[in-house]
């Protein structure tokens, strides 16, 4: 909806999500069925291994604490970008006002930063847990990592707001169509009214400083950790802490090296993919790494696997007259 005022000029109440251009109808509901299905696995998945956080004192450790997060932040995003493109295809409803776009807007930016910091934390974990097991217990207690996970709940804010507060002053005069499956920042630039030449490179710098600067510590982590590894231990534990760092270098991929590719490719000569690629890889690492998590992180983990195997197997056997706490023994 567009209303005009007494300057002739035109201010957009309510934006369209459009989602993949050009996709006949036919299709609506085969995509709204696979991102409902995607929806309910992450939210599925993502609350089997909350529930047995919350309710086994065994997993209540620094590692998995951070995993918890995790679950948390996954769950979040889907559950802020989902349910419109969902309801665009489902029921033609792509409607959004313009305050709950810019709150969308916010929340996505300020998940992904959210997840760039956890994963880092984690990478911290993992090079303390490795490079110095003795003093590991007093690195890294559940206080400190409570503290690490609440720094990156609350910092990972701070850019969204800047931005999004940028945006919603920005003239905004028509169209209202947003071609993408969520109100995504360079989509909303499109359509403003005015040259956003500077503020498009503001944004796309402090994207990508966010993601070299995570991504680099990361690497160094990990870099430390092979070398640790190589030098110190047998070739058994050297095959087990491999394989731990390599399920979680493998979600790290997904979640970095589309999105420089994404943000990097304008600049890039002859690289050029149209706007429904662009989408595609946007909800590519958007939504894999969310789906991936729960079975890379918590089901592939021993401990983890053991439990929710046992818990299964007594509620089974017993119903609803199960001991939960009768798991650890």
């Amino acid at each position: 909806m567009i209303l005009k005022n007494q300057n002739t000029s035109s201010v957009v109440t309510e934006f369209i999500i459009v989602g993949f251009l050009g996709l006949q109808p036919d299709y609506y509901n085969l995509v709204a069925a696979i991102f409902l299905s995607i929806y309910v696995m992450v939210v599925v998945g993502n609350s089997v291994f909350m529930m047995l956080f919350a309710i086994e004192p065994s997993l209540q450790k620094p590692m998995y604490i951070i995993m918890m997060n995790l679950a948390l932040a996954d769950t979040g995003f889907c559950t802020v970008a989902l349910p419109k493109i969902i309801a665009r295809y489902w029921f033609n409803d792509g409607s959004v006002s313009f305050h709950v776009c810019m709150f969308q807007r916010l929340l996505i930016h300020y998940f992904a930063n959210l997840n760039f910091l956890l994963m880092m934390t984690m990478a911290l974990d993992r090079y303390l847990a490795i490079c110095f097991p003795l003093r590991y217990p007093v690195l890294m207690t559940n206080r400190t990592m409570v503290l690490l996970t609440l720094f990156s709940w609350v910092s990972s804010i701070l850019i969204p707001t800047i931005i999004t507060i940028q945006a919603s002053q920005m003239p905004f005069c028509g169209p209202n169509r947003i071609v993408h499956c969520y109100c995504e920042t360079l989509s909303l630039y499109s359509l403003v009214c005015s040259d956003v030449s500077f503020q498009s490179f503001v944004f796309t710098t402090l994207v990508m400083c966010v993601l070299a600067l995570t991504l680099f510590i990361i690497i160094f982590f990990y870099t430390r950790i092979v070398v640790s590894v190589i030098k110190t231990t047998k070739n058994h534990s050297r095959l087990k802490a491999f394989s731990t760092c390599a399920t979680q270098l493998c979600i790290i991929s997904i979640h970095y090296v589309p999105r420089f590719f994404v943000f990097t490719a304008p600049y890039l000569p002859n690289v050029k993919f149209d706007v429904n690629q662009k989408i595609a890889f946007s909800m590519f690492y958007w939504l894999f790494p969310p789906l991936l998590n729960p079975f890379m992180y918590f089901f592939r983990t021993k401990e983890i696997r053991q439990l929710f195997l046992k818990w299964c197997t007594q509620k089974h056997g017993k119903g609803n007259k199960i001991n939960i706490f009768t798991l650890s023994k």
